[in-house]
């Protein structure tokens, strides 16, 4: 797949159209930011917001699961702190499928904007 890739980014390179530099893929990075803009921006934020304070909470579980001096005391701190990394990690991953349809839309407006520019 990579000459393929390699090919067509030699196709595209050789035709300049005119178009801006933003109608290029975005990095990662810009993707990520992406999904905290726009009108469902306020979904992301709040799954950020509970998300760390699960990772804080089971950061503070974790420190009592490892001074823990009883080993009752220790299964309950423990299975909570576990719990909630786990949980945390799952809410973070929740916002890739927003990120690639974010990225799905961008290039389909990057073929827009290419079709306009030939027509």
């Amino acid at each position: 797949m990579d000459e393929f890739d390699r090919r067509i980014a030699e196709a595209l390179a050789e035709e300049d159209l005119g178009l801006p530099e933003d109608a290029r893929e975005p990095g990662f990075f810009s993707l990520v930011f992406s999904t905290l803009r726009g009108p469902q921006g306020w979904v992301t934020w709040v799954l950020m917001v509970v998300q760390t304070v699960m990772f804080l909470i089971a950061i503070w579980a974790g420190w009592h699961f490892f001074t823990a001096t009883e080993e009752l005391s220790a299964i309950k701190w423990g299975i909570s702190a576990a719990t909630l990394m786990i949980l945390a990690t799952q809410m973070k991953l929740a916002l890739v499928p927003h990120m690639q349809a974010n990225r799905v839309i961008l290039a389909l407006r990057r073929l827009e904007l290419r079709l306009a520019a030939k027509s």
